[in-house]
């Protein structure tokens, strides 16, 4: 008998002092929840910032979701994404058995975002900076 699936979305940030910093992740998972709302997402970070990854995980899975997708909100696949997370998702795969952790690809090697980050630089680009008004 084949389980059913349950999927929840598992979004991944590195973290920062500043809270300020989180605020573009957090309108990802914002728009993410607002566009799919029967799909559970959960904000997690590498440091710095709460919830962790297992924090978030744990929460995923005490809402019944047994397929969760892992996106690491990075430009890039660097030392963090090939090393520290797949780590830290081997000890939730540990804690949580009954869960499939698919790791994705870093989001800003993704065609459409590399597309909008390019469309983003070229009308930046033909702005005007901010003049100082002091």
């Amino acid at each position: 008998m084949k389980r059913s699936t349950h999927p929840g979305l598992l979004l991944f940030a590195h973290g920062a002092r500043d809270p300020n910093w989180a605020l573009p992740f957090e309108a990802v998972a914002k728009r993410v929840r607002e566009g799919r709302p029967g799909l559970p997402v959960e904000l997690a970070f590498l440091e710095f910032m709460s919830p962790n990854l297992s924090e978030a995980g744990h929460r995923l899975v005490a809402l019944g979701c047994n397929d969760v997708a892992v996106v690491p909100l990075f430009l890039g696949a660097g030392g963090h994404v090939r090393k520290d997370l797949p780590a830290l998702m081997t000890d939730m795969a540990h804690t949580h058995p009954r869960v499939t952790w698919r790791l994705q690809q870093a989001i800003g090697e993704v065609d459409s975002v590399i597309h909008a980050m390019a469309d983003a630089a070229m009308v930046l680009a033909d702005h005007s900076p901010p003049s100082d008004t002091k």
